[in-house]
């Protein structure tokens, strides 16, 4: 949610439309479960892999499709 916040924030600062803030918005959710994997993969080479990429990919994207991407949109809303 921190990042949703700079999304909107960024938003707001360079002029982009509600619309576009809610894009912007959505892409700084998700870069959690789209770089996390790849860096605990670096980082942790003996790590298993069903412990990240279940965390990110179970948890974090249904929560961006199920309410967060509604949530975003109301806070552009509530911003703009």
């Amino acid at each position: 949610m921190l990042h949703v916040l700079l999304g909107l924030g960024a938003a707001l600062l360079v002029g982009l439309s509600a619309g576009g803030a809610i894009v912007l918005a959505t892409l700084a959710a998700s870069a959690t479960y789209i770089a996390a994997p790849a860096a605990v993969r670096l980082a942790l080479p003996n790590a298993n892999p069903g412990n990240y990429l279940g965390a990110a990919l179970g948890l974090t994207f249904p929560f961006n499709i199920i309410i967060g991407i509604s949530l975003y949109a109301a806070a552009a809303r509530l911003i703009y």
